[in-house]
């Protein structure tokens, strides 16, 4: 019989999943599968240690991006040849989507117990965290960190779009450096982010040729612009994705991007808040095996 281990976290999102446990346990137990179920806590060591005990032929991690981000960091961190499965139960699931994994429970699991898995690109940040769909900073990037918990239980993803627009016409700049293995320049930006698939932050779509094992992350810079243009970057964003005519748009494609700030500028890593600049980010192509169709 194989050992598997449920990693959740009870309050992402709807905060339902902890009610479908029975459900999720008997769907493995019929396919000879023993889940333990493991809620998440501040106590860090002791699910590293768990991990570590080589009981379980692989994992599951429930919840948002950050859920997963936590997951697959100590997988990584930790040199585990186990793949793992992912249950998207947050907000945005970001992740999820770019690997095509259905919010529907029933063909989350259905995707795991079939046992096809895919290797995927991870970013690294200074050596030291990965993340898994994306790294940006500047305007709205705190919007999934700052957003209230209610707010987002009662609209969802749609409640980070209401906030972004209530932030328009407040936008500040930031001076940034951005170095690549082609280019070094320095920009008046309003946000960037680099992504390791189409979706960031509940949009869908971003970059439509990004490819999550190809090594590269897609860097989207966002020029310093007066509110009605950005609205309708945003509006554009929402539509279509990332526009490629836009002259407040830059667009780069590389494996590895050093940034540096020279103004105090909100961080998420994987929609989580992060203190990590300046960054150096690497891309480690197919680090991390995940069960996808």
């Amino acid at each position: 019989m194989k050992k598997a281990i449920l990693i959740y976290n009870a309050i992402s999102g709807d905060q339902s999943l902890p009610n479908k446990l029975d459900y999720i346990v008997y769907r493995f137990q019929t396919n000879d599968i023993l889940l333990q179920p493991y809620r998440l806590n501040k106590n860090h060591t002791q699910l590293v240690e768990l991990l570590k005990s080589g009981q379980f032929d692989f994992v599951i991690a429930s919840g948002g991006d950050g859920t997963i981000n936590y997951a697959g960091n100590i997988i990584l961190k930790e040199k585990l040849a186990i793949p793992m499965g992912v249950i998207p139960s947050g907000t945005c699931n970001d992740f999820a989507s770019i690997l095509n994994i259905p919010n529907k429970l029933e063909d989350c699991l259905d995707i795991i117990l079939k046992g096809k898995t895919k290797k995927v690109d991870a970013g690294l940040v200074n050596d030291k965290k990965y993340f898994f769909s994306s790294f940006a900073g500047g305007a709205f990037v705190d919007v999934s960190f700052s957003t209230h918990n209610e707010l987002k239980k009662t609209f969802g993803p749609f409640a980070y779009y209401l906030k972004a627009l209530s932030e328009v016409r407040s936008l500040k700049s930031f001076r940034m450096k951005f170095e690549t293995d082609d280019e070094v320049f320095e920009e008046e930006i309003l946000l960037f982010f680099i992504l390791n698939g189409v979706q960031a932050g509940g949009f869908n779509n971003l970059i439509k040729d990004a490819d999550y094992a190809d090594g590269l992350m897609d860097v989207v810079i966002i020029k310093n612009c007066n509110p009605i243009d950005m609205a309708s970057i945003f509006f554009k964003v929402v539509g279509k994705g990332i526009p490629d005519d836009n002259k407040n748009v830059i667009k780069l494609k590389t494996k590895r991007c050093f940034i540096e700030s020279y103004d105090e500028i909100a961080v998420a890593i994987d929609g989580e808040e992060g203190h990590c600049l300046p960054a150096n980010i690497e891309f480690v192509q197919r680090s991390i095996e995940v069960f996808a169709n």
